[in-house]
């Protein structure tokens, strides 16, 4: 046997009995460690497939209420716009209170629809941004069913520059001063939303139209 192969032999030697003292002493870890990881990705696959199927079902649920809704069988669509929000995943529930108050409105519940409305609106665990929706949806039942007050109260803080709901809400305010005899009220509010580049074209083309009644008509000063 030549010295190389003699010294091949003896590292060999040595690394399994390194081999062997590292496993004796960490191999159980090391087992452990695998069990566990296999078991947190069965786990976590457990779990999306749960979630996705909940959302799934959540999402038909939802898709049938509109279509209920969409056929002008409200008491049905509530029914299941109720046990979507107690039952539902994700979103849906959410979604199901704010379309729950939207089919009150067409039921001519205007009353029922902005409690709902203000309700969601007042729930500080529900996003900024729907809180503020609420607010907008309400304003605008209240501009046929309520006082400028009542406008106002839910739509005045909507209009600062930097929300992106502002034409809206000085839409209704507009609408709802205009109603009460506040034309000059109003005709400042439509002028505001025509004069802003950022307003959507819709809602710029109908400011524009109520100013020019407004003026028309002689009652702003």
């Amino acid at each position: 046997m030549s010295d190389d192969s003699f010294f091949r032999e003896v590292n060999e030697e040595i690394r399994q009995e390194q081999a062997r003292a590292l496993w004796d002493r960490y191999g159980p870890y090391a087992l452990a460690i695998a069990v566990l990881v296999v078991l947190g990705t069965a786990g976590f696959v457990a779990w999306e497939y749960w979630a996705e199927s909940r959302a799934n079902r959540s999402g038909d649920a939802f898709s049938q209420a509109l279509t209920l809704a969409n056929e002008g069988k409200n008491d049905e669509a509530l029914g299941a716009l109720e046990k979507l929000e107690a039952d539902g995943y994700g979103a849906y529930p959410l979604l199901a209170r704010m379309r729950a108050a939207t089919v009150l409105a067409a039921k001519g519940d205007l009353s029922g629809a902005v409690a709902s409305f203000d309700e969601v609106a007042a729930d500080t665990s529900i996003p900024g941004a729907i809180r503020d929706m609420a607010n907008l949806r309400a304003a605008f039942i209240l501009v046929d069913s309520g006082t400028y007050a009542d406008v106002s109260a839910r739509a005045e803080a909507l209009t600062a520059d930097t929300n992106p709901l502002r034409h809206s809400a000085r839409e209704a305010l507009g609408l709802s001063a205009w109603k009460e005899g506040r034309a000059s009220d109003a005709l400042k509010l439509f002028e505001q939303i025509s004069a802003d580049e950022g307003a959507p074209r819709n809602v710029r083309e109908r400011a524009n139209l109520l100013a020019e009644l407004i003026r028309g008509q002689g009652t702003a000063s």
